[in-house]
């Protein structure tokens, strides 16, 4: 492992402890750079490996500047704000002088993590830091204990998902910036709640990107569907790897970040004896020993290879957990959604309970889409490991024309398949808005200002849909309708259905945080039966004091699910059909072995606590 300063970022435009700025720049490309301020210009001093340094008095917190590179005057590739969007100049920023009031905060355990994902500008009617934390209340009455933020690193214009950001170190200039972000995780912890970061180590977007004048950030070995690989393995990587490990550090250290949760790893190619991936887990792990801090990183990653999520200890990569789409593609089919994409991968109700039961679907079996064999075991993994949802961004946000569940499913379906995951013994996850039923849908979204660009954007956005068969135009991502029409609807909280749907997530999420049978994440204590025929699942968990059998009916019919001998004067925890839930029927109180009948589209749960 690379030796690395855990206890303060070095590269870039920081502030010791004497109020004097220190700058590090890496530009291997250039024999000469200067550093340009307002009235003035400084020459940097040339150091090893193509870094460039200098201290000065001249430059202070919010003053802006830029670096002369061949020529060409260019913002800081480690710029930490850019007032002015991705082609304007830098502004130096202070990551220490930020008053924190949370030294006795500690971060929860990830069992207990019961999660949130937003997007800074959809989120609140004004889209900034300061807006998410006027809902933080709300959140907490909901019963979150852990929100996640999509990236908020810098992007062209002011509409974004954040998947193209240029600047990884510089918060978002329309969100309101790193003091904004810093103190919008403060209040968080203020109030109870952890935070995860969402950020992008496996490209950056192509407006605004100027790494390439400074070095090799860049590599031709390796591509990816969002365009070029950053290098990890080739000529000039052990800087780049630098620059990567210093921002994860950052987030955590001088954000006071509780998680990042790390997009599409997959992507991440990286042949070095040790993986980037693994590096950064292990600077991690170094820091939290000595800031006696805990924090974990969490990765999206579609190869079912549990080489990711296992402990360092055992020559995994370290990860703390990771995102499992196939739990939601299983999901999907079983409540009757289309089967075409990567859905046809899937076989609804049984794909479903393998889900349940191994966290992967594909843990060792031939893929057809993939026309291979897929997946490995994930025997003896913890279910805290996986995260799981019925929508997240990216399962709404890329069908063409941006559908929730809402509109794609019946109200006792979204009350289904709300239940499916927050029973699971898996991490739930919960989209924005999906708590109460939000109509409006989640979009794909830009704000580039360069013509060619957007007429791609567009382009490809086409493009993608080919495999789903869609029909229809595609919104156009750079129209500011698109933006304004996936904000979020609060008006509707207190009206009709949507009151009910989410005072049944509140409900929900109390269960699961009460009943020690589900806030527990232990994988083997729990027994899945499937009905094929009849779209059934009957699901069993237990702990010493308790157990709790789920009885799901996906199919559109009453169904008469058996009940095992075992089960005697079983409690109703909690049972979707009631009329209370804008239900058809309530069910028994109590039920014992035999069969009941499961309204349609339903869960049932029944518990027995033990002495």
């Amino acid at each position: 492992m690379a030796k690395q300063n855990i206890i303060n970022r070095t590269i870039g435009v920081n502030f010791n402890t004497s109020g004097t700025a220190e700058a590090l720049v890496w530009a291997p490309f250039t024999d000469h750079l200067v550093l340009k301020l307002k009235n003035s210009e400084v020459a940097m001093l040339k150091q090893q490996h193509g870094y460039f340094s200098v201290t000065t008095d001249q430059l202070k917190p919010g003053d802006q500047y830029q670096f002369l590179v061949n020529d060409k005057t260019l913002p800081d590739a480690a710029s930490l704000f850019q007032p002015e969007g991705v082609h304007g100049p830098s502004a130096a920023f202070d990551l220490k002088a930020f008053d924190w009031t949370d030294h006795g905060w500690q971060n929860i355990p990830l069992s207990n993590y019961i999660i949130y994902e937003l997007h800074t500008g959809t989120f609140s009617p004004d889209g900034t830091f300061n807006g998410i934390e006027e809902k933080l209340n709300y959140l907490i009455k909901l019963g979150i204990t852990a929100i996640e933020i999509m990236p908020v690193s810098q992007f062209p214009g002011s509409r974004n998902w954040g998947y193209d950001g240029v600047f990884p170190f510089a918060v978002q200039n329309s969100y309101g910036g790193a003091a904004a972000l810093q103190q919008l995780v403060n209040a968080c912890h203020k109030k109870g709640l952890a935070v995860i970061l969402d950020v992008v180590y496996n490209h950056l977007g192509p407006e605004g990107n100027y790494f390439g004048q400074f070095g090799p950030y860049f590599t031709d070995k390796y591509h990816t569907p969002w365009g070029s690989a950053l290098n990890f393995d080739d000529a000039g990587c052990d800087e780049v790897r630098r620059y990567f490990i210093e921002n994860v550090l950052m987030w955590f250290r001088d954000f006071h970040v509780d998680a990042l949760r790390m997009d599409a790893v997959h992507a991440i190619r990286d042949f070095s004896p040790v993986h980037i991936l693994r590096e950064i887990n292990q600077h991690v792990a170094e820091l939290m020993e000595q800031a006696g801090r805990t924090h974990y990183v969490i990765a999206e990653c579609d190869l079912n290879d549990t080489r990711y999520i296992n402990p360092l200890q055992k020559e995994g990569y370290g990860f703390s957990g990771q995102w499992i789409d196939e739990f939601h593609h299983a999901l999907r089919v079983a409540a009757g959604g289309e089967r075409n994409g990567y859905y046809s991968d899937f076989n609804g109700i049984t794909d479903l309970a393998n889900a349940y039961q191994n966290g992967y679907v594909y843990h060792g079996q031939y893929s057809n889409q993939r026309q291979k064999t897929f997946g490995t075991t994930t025997e003896g993994i913890d279910g805290s490991q996986f995260v799981v949802f019925s929508q997240n961004h990216d399962q709404v946000g890329n069908r063409m024309l941006g559908e929730r569940s809402s509109q794609l499913f019946s109200f006792e379906m979204q009350k289904l398949m709300a239940g499916a995951v927050m029973i699971s013994p898996f991490l739930p996850m919960l989209f924005m808005g999906e708590e109460w039923s939000e109509t409006n849908p989640f979009q794909f979204f830009v704000s580039h200002s360069e013509k060619e660009l957007i007429e791609a954007v567009r382009k490809g956005r086409k493009a993608e849909f080919a495999d789903f068969h869609a029909e229809g135009e595609a919104p156009d991502p750079q129209a500011i309708s698109t933006f304004e029409n996936s904000k979020l609807s609060w008006d509707l909280l207190d009206k009709g259905h949507h009151k009910v749907m989410l005072d049944y997530y509140k409900n929900f999420i109390q269960l699961r945080k009460s009943q020690s049978a589900f806030k527990h994440t232990d994988r083997e204590n729990m027994s899945v039966v499937v009905d094929e025929v009849n779209n059934t699942l009957v699901i069993q968990r237990w702990t010493n004091d308790q157990q709790v059998i789920c009885l799901l009916n996906f199919s559109k019919q009453q169904q008469q699910i058996n009940i095992p001998e075992e089960v005697t004067n079983w409690q109703k925890l909690l049972d979707s059909a009631d009329p209370k839930w804008n239900g058809p029927a309530t069910s028994p109180e109590i039920i014992s072995a035999g069969k009941l009948s499961v309204p349609p589209e339903a869960i049932l749960i029944y518990t027995q606590y033990h002495a």
